[in-house]
């Protein structure tokens, strides 16, 4: 594994909430974890969608899905699904 990838446990909570999967309606994506890693070394980087490694792909076709997911509301899904619970905030009646 590299430096700013997905762990097996990251991508476990998350795969579930991902689009592209095979036996959804629509096309199916070619590797959502490299595709999910592409954007998470953005984000650790800080780096231009231009500044994407080789690795990743040609960077437009990485910028174009990730504003379809964006549009399509995954990242927000994504997000919710590996908050965990601030447990300070709630409040149990017996």
């Amino acid at each position: 594994m590299r430096r700013h990838e997905l762990t097996e446990r990251e991508w476990e909570l998350i795969q579930p909430h991902t689009l592209g999967q095979a036996g959804t309606a629509g096309g199916t994506g070619r590797n959502n974890r490299h595709f999910v890693n592409a954007v998470v070394y953005r984000v650790r980087t800080g780096c231009a969608w231009r500044d994407l490694p080789e690795r990743f792909g040609p960077w437009n076709t990485v910028a174009r899905r990730f504003r379809r997911w964006a549009l399509a509301g995954v990242w927000e899904g994504l997000f919710q699904a590996v908050q965990e619970p601030d447990y300070a905030w709630m409040l149990v009646d017996s």
